[in-house]
Order: structure tokens, then sequence, then C-alpha cells
């Protein structure tokens, strides 16, 4: 039995959900208030609901084998000999931004330099500046690698937009998808301040996995489907009909033509027709970003009922997320 934590709540919830479907391995929970599911396409695999901030733990402790959970979360609790670790590390969903916020009355902080300059100057007058904030390790961290040596956290699991108006703190260090709520409580982001970027993992237990066979197959099926789905999104097969004397002259025309050469080179076809002349099927593996080029080049060189459709999957010769759910410390 392979035991997957998902969000319960918040921003990553029904997006994961979401993202799970798109993967093929969609959820069902036939109660919204059971905390347990199943995915109907891998037997064997539970799904466990779980708050956010306790999946890290879960995976770390053993309750689940493997977790999505937002990067920030993870690392925010990750420790020297911590167990759990980044299987696939971008999952494209969730993005986020751990930011300070400075009150804007504070015109003369526009940098990380003249943060460490004030908290300098705080120090001198025998105090520390307050910062809150849900991410103490990540902040201390990244302050003391910048230079901001003078300072105290102040852990909250409440808004922190408050905390300089009420007076508990100075500044803050929060979770910020747009700035909106910063600018709305009179706070400003400053030029260095962004502590970490983050966006949705998956985090496993490998010292669980790795040393059960069933578990591990079944993780090597969740990864295997995840990363392949991943990869297909940034592609698309198109497909073209091209007259020529045959199936050699076509492909040799094609990769003369590397914009539209596809992934390891075209996949060509005869295609049964009532004239004399011969025509060959053409089929392609390109980026989506090249997409009209392709398109444009191909009738340029004679395509034509060019047809574009999405991939579902792309499998390469090996998965770089089963290679690391197989690494033990």
């Amino acid at each position: 039995m392979l035991r997957i934590a998902v969000p319960s709540d918040g921003p990553l919830h029904e997006s994961t959900l979401l993202f799970m479907e798109s993967c093929g391995i969609g959820v069902s929970r036939t109660n919204i208030r059971r905390y347990t599911a199943q995915i109907p396409s891998l037997n064997g695999v539970i799904v466990h609901f779980q708050r956010g901030a306790d999946i890290p733990g879960k995976v770390e402790e053993g309750s689940a084998d493997m977790g999505i959970v937002g990067k920030d979360r993870f690392l925010e609790s990750k420790t020297v000999d911590s167990k759990a670790r980044v299987i696939i590390e971008e999952l494209g969903y969730g993005h986020s931004e751990l930011v300070l916020g400075i009150p804007d009355s504070w015109i003369d902080v526009e940098s990380l330099s003249d943060l460490a300059d004030l908290s300098t100057e705080f120090r001198q007058r025998g105090m520390d500046l307050r910062i809150s904030t849900k991410y103490p390790r990540l902040v201390e961290r990244f302050l003391i690698n910048q230079q901001v040596n003078y300072f105290s956290l102040i852990p909250s699991t409440g808004t922190l937009e408050a905390a300089p108006a009420m007076g508990y703190a100075d500044i803050i260090a929060d979770i910020s998808s747009t700035g909106t709520t910063l600018r709305e409580n009179r706070l400003k982001t400053i030029h260095g301040g962004s502590v970490i970027s983050s966006q949705a993992c998956v985090i496993s237990n490998n010292s669980l996995i790795g040393t059960n066979t069933e578990k591990f197959d079944l993780a090597k099926s969740v990864v295997e489907r995840i990363e392949a789905h991943l990869k297909a999104l940034n592609f698309c097969t198109v497909t073209a009909n091209m007259k020529g004397d045959s199936a050699d002259s076509i492909s040799s025309y094609i990769l003369q033509h590397g914009e539209i050469s596809g992934l390891q080179g075209p996949t060509i076809s005869q295609v049964v027709t009532d004239g004399g002349k011969k025509w060959f099927s053409v089929t392609v593996i390109i980026q989506k970003e090249k997409l009209l080029r392709a398109v444009e080049l191909f009738r340029q060189i004679g395509g034509t009922s060019v047809t574009v459709s999405q991939q579902d999957y792309i499998f390469d010769s090996e998965c770089d997320g089963v290679a690391r759910l197989a690494e033990i410390d």
C-alpha cells in the first residue's frame, strides 16, 4: 500500500486534484468529509487529505510515503538529517513568493543593503529588527546570507500583514502572489527581498519506499505519469501530407529543416490515393513555442492538411524522478 498526502485546504487543494486528474491519476473521494480516497487507475494507492503545513512532517515521520506540497513548506521543515526529499521539483502550479514586507513609510529602505544598515542602527539603539513570519528557518538563513545580521524572528500562524500596524513586529516575511494584500496594508517589497520562489512539488520518504518493492512499484507508476505529463505539456504533434517520390526523399528534405525534424526525426508513411502521384504523411513532435514557425515551414515545402494535436504523455528512456526515488541515504 502506497500512501500519498495531498492538501486538504488552501490554494493547492483544488489545483492538486485537477493536476492529478490531468496526469491520469485522478482521485476518487466518495464523501468530502472523508479524509482518505483512492486512485482508481492505481490499485493499492491511498490518498490522505492533510493540512498543507502538516504534509512535510507526515512524510518525514512515515505517516505518508509521498506528498504533494508547496516547496516553501517543505524547505521550511527540512533539517540536515531529514528523511523526506524532493522527487519532482516543479509541477507547474501553485506559484508563490516568500517576500519581505516593509512599511511603505520607510522611504529610505529600498534594498536589502538598506535593511542591513537599518538593522545595525536598531542594534546600536539597543533593539533588534523584529520580523514576523511563518517561515523562520528560511527567513533566518536568507537574512544571514544577505548580511542582515541583527534581527529577531517572531513566529506566527495568523495574519501577518497587520503585525507592523499592531506594533508587535517591524516588518514581515510572508507568501505573496500579486503583492495586492501587502499594498492594501501599506507594506512594500524591496529590491532583493525575495526569500524564495515556490511552486508545488512531489516529496517522498525513500527509506520507506526504497525498501518495499510494492511501494516502490506504485510510487514509480505515479512519478512516471507525472513526469511524462509535464514533459508533454511543452510539446505537440504536427502531421502534414506531402508529395514526393519516396519516404527517403521526404525524410531527407525534412531533416534539412531542423525546426521541423522533431525530437528524433520524422515519422513517414505512404498515403493511399486514387491518383498517380505519391503522397506521404509526415508526423513530428515539436516544442509548442515553435508551432507556428513549423506550420509555416511545412507550407513552404509543400505540406498541406496540417493538423496539430496535444499529447498526454512523453516518456523518456529514463525517468529522473524514479532515479531519485531509488536514492537511500
